[in-house]
């Protein structure tokens, strides 16, 4: 560690940014030492040098608040041609991009979206009146331009115009504007579809960052998807073609009696919903008439329908992969940006810990000294007293870990007298014992058993009994025990650091809920029993490949849930529409002229002394307020008889409203296609990674371990009283009383953090992602010859090297 005693770790304000902050105002030129002080010759007065050691700091003050505003672009994807140029944009910047607008930004979207709960055609308990609904409306879409006039003053008016996310949201917000005054000023609704382009306020969100990249890969991987849709579409329409010539001639089939009927019935043959019942009616005059139906549907679902799961799963990982080169390209790119910001003249080979730290100070904010000063040395891989380009390379793989003292005992028992050590000792190497995990493994599997057992002789009725069963106590006692044996024999802390002992633990608790319950007859929570079969889950730790499963499952929530956010936004829009047409329009006995009249009707009849209702239900799919449509959506996407919602509806309307049930099914059909795409290539890829490191462990995730020495810590908290920075010594400070305590010389830290995707990638691709940054040097050389030299002096530029080339 004696790096540490060399005095460029305290480099003061007197050093001088390589690189001037954009904003910061250009200086005076008689203004002498308000920028590069280093090289000012002059003997100033007293006065005039504290003025310079304040210009001095401001400037680093700047640099700092600049590279960490790079490093957050980079890290959240976002275009550096919006990065803020200049003081003002900064204000507007920092004000926009800061949780509390977040959640203005969020709020006000959420306000749009539920108002369609309260307008016509509304939730019956929930209706308000025009002038309450359209004044919040415009409430909100008031606050919505004070969020797009920041953005502005942010970006400029040109970057603002560029930007096309920003600029569609202008447009709805213009038409939502006019909209809501004419419903104020006429205070009556009328048909206004575009209120199902409200969700595009929610996809703005800065929290619906997911949602924003599940809809660019649903629109990259559209037109390999209409090719194949396309042709799906071609062998249909010959099909129809053919069936209305072979079928048309039995008056006594609908089906085909008219092309566009023919048309019609095929797509939904294509969903298997109206299967076999199409083909009866031909069959049954001609056996052989099958044959069409057959080809028909190897044709097109068994084959054209495969295949464009094929062409989309294709396309989908291409684009995982572009996407992941792309992102680290710009985290790269963004790397390159804060460290120019952060070298001094003085020191333009890397970076010091008074800069680092100053550059944590504006990009983790939370973070405290202790861990700026662990991730600086986990960044420090040369042990030198500078963080090069090459290290700082790493920097979001590192900032992300959490620190802790390692431990100095084995296990929390250590310090005990030895006959309570002996004791939690044979009861730790118990619980770590093979046998003892196959032993609770066959516990589980009878546990299983019995309530299957059990629930197998259950009648209808009153499913739980007045008294406890002996099993559950049986049961719930062996797992009380394993719980406890674990707890004694790893220690509370580590027992909880694994996901199935979390998993056993909650498991377990819901057990002894649901005992409580039926003890105490509390029926209220008798669903807590219910829970119990959950165990059985730990069966699945058993085999390799239902552990890769399971965790591939766990690691698809955070995305299945965002890919569940996308599937809703598209569910809103077709629901605003399907209300603007549709509303009203289903009813008990509504269809009588259509062939579906059965399931829409509701007749009452006597039968002997009782009165019977006959009642087909499918009434109550409709489209008469925005929870009912969602419903109707959801019956829709599943696609089992939903053909008779389209009937319908179309019998009520007009043959032109089953264009609005066909083409929500395509696009469904698109995002589910998406969504069955995304769980393949993650399985996929899991299993590829896998088996690429059989050898490797990864299941603890990220862990890195630092060693600090009293003489560090001593230097570190000098520095910071230094600098004023009276607060951030206490954690400091702690750490080395623990070492006094302990009479150590150093201390280990361990930084953990979770694996993610992104370093399965970095494994996987790792021979790749050298090519990729090799060629991403080559185009930023390029780009900077192009942008300083002539294009006819091309050719001086081939010896020079560019200031911020990416280093290899």
């Amino acid at each position: 560690m004696q790096w540490w005693k060399q005095p460029a770790i305290h480099s003061s304000e007197s050093e001088s940014p390589v690189e001037r902050s954009s904003y910061l105002t250009e200086p005076d030129a008689n203004d002498r030492g308000s920028y590069d002080i280093v090289n000012d010759v002059s003997s100033p007065a007293t006065g005039d040098y504290h003025s310079q050691q304040r210009s001095a700091r401001h400037n680093w003050e700047m640099n700092y608040q600049e590279a960490a505003i790079y490093l957050q672009e980079g890290e959240n994807n976002d275009k550096f041609f919006t990065h803020p140029k200049n003081a003002k944009a900064l204000a507007a910047y920092l004000f926009v991009h800061n949780h509390l607008f977040y959640l203005m930004e969020l709020i006000t979207a959420l306000l749009l979206l539920l108002l369609s709960l309260c307008e016509a055609p509304a939730v019956p308990i929930l209706r308000l009146g025009i002038y309450i609904h359209a004044t919040l409306e415009l409430f909100a879409l008031v606050v919505v331009v004070f969020e797009l006039s920041m953005k502005m003053r942010w970006m400029g008016f040109y970057t603002y115009m560029r930007h096309k996310r920003t600029l569609v949201k202008t447009c709805v917000l213009l038409v939502q504007f006019v909209e809501a005054i004419v419903v104020l000023v006429r205070q009556t609704s009328h048909v206004r579809i575009t209120r199902a382009l409200r969700c595009i306020f929610l996809v703005d969100c800065r929290y619906c960052g997911a949602v924003r990249r599940n809809l660019r890969q649903i629109f990259q991987s559209l037109p390999p998807f209409i090719d194949i849709l396309l042709l799906l579409l071609f062998f249909m329409v010959i099909f129809a073609i053919l069936g209305f010539y072979l079928f048309s001639s039995n008056h006594s089939d609908p089906y085909f009696s008219t092309l566009e009927s023919s048309l019609v019935n095929l797509f939904v043959l294509l969903t298997t919903s109206n299967f076999p019942d199409v083909m009866m009616p031909s069959y049954s005059r001609n056996p052989w008439s099958c044959v069409f139906f057959i080809v028909y549907l190897s044709i097109e679902l068994y084959f054209i329908m495969n295949l464009l799961l094929a062409v989309v799963f294709d396309t989908f990982s291409d684009i995982e992969k572009r996407k992941f080169k792309s992102l680290l390209l710009h985290k790269r790119t963004a790397i390159q940006h804060a460290y120019r910001l952060l070298v001094s003249k003085q020191r333009p080979s890397g970076i010091s810990f008074k800069q680092f730290e100053g550059l944590m100070r504006f990009y983790k904010p939370r973070m405290c000294a202790r861990e700026r000063y662990l991730t600086f040395k986990a960044l420090n891989q040369s042990n030198t007293t500078l963080v090069s380009l090459k290290d700082f390379y790493n920097f979001y793989e590192v900032v992300g870990l959490k620190w802790k003292a390692k431990r100095n005992r084995e296990h929390w028992f250590d310090d005990l007298p030895r006959t309570a050590f002996l004791i939690f000792k044979g009861i730790n190497i118990l619980v770590k014992s093979q046998a003892f995990q196959y032993a609770m493994y066959t516990v589980v599997a009878v546990n299983g058993i019995w309530i299957l057992i059990q629930t197998f002789m259950l009648q209808g009725g009153n499913f739980f009994p007045r008294d406890v069963p002996w099993s559950y106590i049986v049961f719930l006692t062996i797992y009380g025990v394993e719980l406890l044996l674990k707890t004694t024999g790893l220690g509370p802390i580590e027992y909880l650091s694994s996901g199935w002992n979390l998993f056993d633990f909650s498991v377990t608790l819901f057990a002894f809920l649901g005992l409580l319950a039926l003890a105490f007859n509390m029926e209220p929570f008798y669903f807590i029993v219910v829970l119990r079969p959950l165990q059985l889950l730990r069966l699945f730790k058993l085999k390799k490949r239902y552990r890769n499963v399971l965790d591939t499952m766990f690691e698809l929530f955070p995305r299945m849930a965002s890919l569940g956010l996308t599937l809703l936004i598209f569910y809103y829009s077709f629901a605003i529409v399907g209300m603007e047409f549709f509303s009203g329009v289903v009813y008990p006995n509504c269809c009588n002229t259509s062939r579906v009249a059965d399931a829409y009707r509701w007749v009452n009849h006597m039968v002997g002394n009782k009165t019977v209702v006959e009642e087909g239900y499918y009434y109550l799919n409709n489209f008469d307020n925005i929870l009912n449509s969602f419903v109707t959506l959801f019956e829709l996407t599943v696609v089992n008889d939903w053909y008779i919602i389209m009937e319908g509806v179309t019998s009520q309307t007009s043959h032109w409203s089953r264009l609005y049930f066909m083409i929500f099914y395509i696009v469904t059909m698109v995002v589910m296609t998406i969504i069955v795409a995304f769980i393949l290539e993650a399985f996929v890829f899991r299993m590829n990674y896998t088996r690429k490191n059989q050898g490797s462990e990864e299941d603890n995730g990220i862990v890195l371990e630092k060693e600090i020495s009293k003489e560090e810590m001593a230097g570190v908290i000098e520095l910071y009283r230094r600098n004023c920075a009276a607060s951030e010594i206490a954690p400091l400070q702690k750490v080395i009383a623990q070492m006094d305590k302990y009479e150590q010389t150093s201390m280990l830290f361990l930084g953990r953090r979770s694996r993610t995707k992104s370093d399965l990638s970095m494994k996987m691709y790792e021979e790749e992602i050298q090519e990729w940054y090799e060629e991403h040097s080559r185009k930023e050389e390029y780009q900077w010859q192009e942008d300083v030299f002539p294009s006819g002096n091309r050719m001086l530029s081939s010896g020079l090297r560019q200031r911020s080339q990416t280093v290899i």
